[in-house]
């Protein structure tokens, strides 16, 4: 049994894949395991797909925020003190 109608099988598999391929991987995995687990109430259309997609690229968003704290040497070159003048 298909999965995918024809036209979402064809939007994965020509056009995304070449452009993300790693968010077609990503959408492929989800409708097999939704299809697996019963949650799919018949094929799932190019719309649907478009959906995935589109929840995918945002939950891809959330996950590459990356954030850096720097620290302040506990002692600095530049100390205050007049010992430099050995």
């Amino acid at each position: 049994k298909q999965i995918l109608t024809t036209e979402a099988r064809e939007k994965l598999a020509k056009i995304i894949r070449l452009v993300k391929p790693e968010r077609a991987e990503q959408v492929e995995n989800y409708v097999i395991n939704a299809a697996q687990g019963g949650r799919l109430a018949g094929q799932v259309t190019e719309e649907q797909v478009k959906e995935l997609l589109s929840n995918v690229a945002h939950q891809a968003q959330n996950k590459t925020k990356v954030t850096i704290k720097r620290r302040r040497p506990l002692y600095d070159d530049d100390d205050d003190d007049d010992d430099d003048e050995f």
